[in-house]
């Protein structure tokens, strides 16, 4: 019998890096978690230490196709969120942001259901104001080569608005800036995984423009932390909130401290910057604070030195795969 306390909950993602730490946090709450991937960027070695538990169930499936499940409340969570992988298909990057939206938010409007959505800083694109508030409405180029991952979840967060609007659905949407940790893929072409990875294997360390670009890097554990308490708000307040941490950093900063951290012997060699790729990225979490009572407390090199330990066991299994 379902204790009283004990929320009947579905992450979709719940195999990529965020998912896999959400449920896991699910979990050690008492939740009864349903974890739903098709693993196009998730892996089943990130929910290994789950399986075991008998309030966890993995359903393989893709959001752009309905789901019938009975649950309490969702986290979607499903997208690709790196470059790499979400322009490898960007037809169906925009299809799993928009279509998995829809199907999650009928999903939620059937069952009565509480539902978060993991949107993204990428919202804001390349900002025109600094640090980036939730009241900004951004600086996106609807046609380049991130617009699949940009405008999807722009997207996005338009339905769940509708869908409050229109039919009183409760919804919580997060605009997670850039997240790091254990379980992230070692090739997902990310900069800290990137660097962390070159780093331990003694490679030139590939900087991207001049490294001059600025980057807000928030742990993960921090970020579950203030998704799970965004789940715990007043149904009046919905957001969209911005989670990250607001410590700034140069792409070169980040690439110096991990050579350092690694003891590394690798150079850093500069190429051409990525077409629409941000010059900054800076969280104003005051909303956070406010609302949720959060803000990140794990500093940039105790986050780098658990994401290196995580790595270092990687690279000495020779597991770092690459990716198409």
């Amino acid at each position: 019998m379902k204790s009283q306390s004990m929320k009947r909950t579905l992450v979709t993602g719940g195999a990529g890096f965020l998912g896999s730490h959400l449920c896991a946090r699910l979990l050690k709450e008492g939740n009864d978690v349903i974890c739903v991937d098709n693993y196009f960027t998730g892996t089943k070695n990130n929910i290994l230490s789950l399986l075991d538990n008998p309030h966890f169930e993995i359903m393989r499936h893709d959001v752009t196709f309905p789901l019938y499940v009975e649950v309490d409340e969702i986290y979607n969570l499903a997208c690709p969120a790196s470059p790499i992988h979400y322009q490898h298909d960007p037809v169906q990057t925009t299809k799993t942001s928009v279509h998995g939206a829809i199907n999650m938010l009928g999903l939620a409007k059937r069952l009565d259901a509480q539902i978060f959505q993991a949107s993204t800083s990428e919202v804001y694109g390349d900002p025109k104001v600094h640090p980036q508030s939730e009241s900004y409405w951004g600086h996106v180029n609807p046609i380049g080569f991130r617009s699949c991952y940009d405008e999807g979840k722009r997207c996005a967060e338009t339905l769940f608005f509708d869908y409050r609007r229109q039919h009183n659905l409760r919804i919580k949407v997060a605009r997670i800036f850039n997240t790091y940790g254990p379980n992230m893929h070692p090739n997902d072409g990310r900069v800290v995984s990137n660097f962390i990875v070159q780093a331990l294997k003694n490679e030139p360390i590939t900087v991207y423009g001049d490294g001059s670009q600025t980057r807000s890097f928030c742990y993960v554990d921090d970020l579950i932390e203030a998704i799970v308490r965004l789940m715990e708000t007043p149904d009046d307040f919905v957001g969209p909130v911005n989670t990250g941490n607001p410590g700034e950093f140069t792409i070169k900063e980040l690439a110096e401290k991990v050579i350092k951290m690694t003891g590394s012997k690798s150079e850093l060699i500069y190429k051409p910057l990525p077409s629409d790729d941000p010059i900054q990225r800076q969280p104003n979490i005051t909303l956070a604070r406010e609302n949720l009572g959060w803000e990140p407390k794990i500093t940039l090199d105790e986050g780098l030195a658990k994401t290196i330990s995580y790595f270092e066991s990687l690279v000495k299994e020779k597991q770092v795969p690459r990716y198409f």
